[in-house]
């Protein structure tokens, strides 16, 4: 979902066996795209392309892995979201580029991530350039992404980030008076 000039939604996930998981990642629109036309698309497992390899499998969510690009594109920033299950004893890599923040959040398991010793439900945050390398010390279940850098003020208020104080005080204020949501009107041809 991209909410741009304004979306407002509600998660509804299901319980299987009394758990429920989920993850949800917000990636920051440019100043210049903040307010573009919102949209929407549901992705289905099956549309998720699996790279399966000795150490484990891959599921490319977003971007590209082994030249195999995963469903969720148009992002507007250069996102790379993997999920990732690697098998005791093995070893992986992911690139971080040159001006990209990359992190790695490991759902289940023990692992060591560029020496740094993760256990379930702990995220490392990678801001340098550079090969990270995940070693399973048992079977783990990890998301790595990474994004390209925007370089520019955040404005952080609940569900709403803009770049200024001023812009969130504004979002905030339409969404009390009923005017956040902005709709395109369709072009009649008269003019009035």
């Amino acid at each position: 979902m991209t909410a741009g000039g304004g979306v407002i939604h509600q998660e509804m996930p299901k319980a299987s066996k009394g758990m429920m998981h989920g993850l949800q990642l917000w990636v920051n629109l440019p100043a210049k795209d903040k307010m573009m036309e919102p949209r929407y698309r549901g992705i289905l497992d099956q549309e998720v392309p699996v790279v399966k390899m000795p150490e484990g499998e891959v599921r490319v969510i977003a971007g590209v892995y082994k030249n195999v690009t995963g469903p969720v594109q148009e992002l507007v920033v250069d996102v790379a979201y993997l999920d990732v299950r690697l098998r005791k004893g093995m070893a992986l890599s992911h690139t971080a580029k040159q001006g990209y923040t990359s992190f790695c959040y490991l759902i289940e398991g023990k692992g060591e991530f560029d020496d740094s010793k993760l256990e379930q439900a702990q995220l490392i945050l990678f801001t340098e350039a550079g090969s990270i390398v995940v070693k399973a010390i048992e079977d783990i279940h990890y998301i790595f992404v990474t994004g390209k850098q925007l370089s520019e003020p955040i404005a952080w208020g609940g569900p709403i980030v803009m770049n200024t104080r001023k812009e969130l005080e504004i979002a905030f204020r339409e969404l009390d008076e009923g005017t956040f949501i902005k709709k395109k009107e369709k072009s009649t041809g008269t003019r009035i």
